[in-house]
């Protein structure tokens, strides 16, 4: 039995869904992190999805290159929240206020 390519979509935007959650409603830097990278893994969901059903290998080689993209948005991203850490005492986004405009 074959699992038709709307339920892959449905899982897809149910995770991404809670990526963007994630990211609108907290202010924790470890979350946002967290949340970009379900927001990555949904997309790669997408495009095995399609990859599998529709016969090409361009959705698998896609889906590598994102995973080396949350790679190195994963070690970018811990740099910054170590910063944060060590100079604000929390990963709290909203307390360095020097940067922004």
């Amino acid at each position: 039995m074959t699992v038709p390519v709307e339920w892959y979509l449905v899982l897809s935007a149910a995770v991404f869904s809670c990526g963007v959650l994630g990211v609108l409603t907290r202010s924790n830097a470890l979350i946002y992190l967290i949340s970009v990278e379900l927001m990555l893994n949904a997309a790669n969901v997408n495009l095995i999805a399609f990859s599998h059903f529709y016969g090409s290998a361009t959705g698998q080689v896609f889906a590598l290159f994102v995973i080396g993209l949350a790679a190195a948005e994963v070690a970018i991203g811990i740099g910054i929240i170590l910063v944060l850490s060590r100079n604000f005492g929390e990963a709290d986004v909203t307390l360095p206020t020097e940067m922004r405009w």
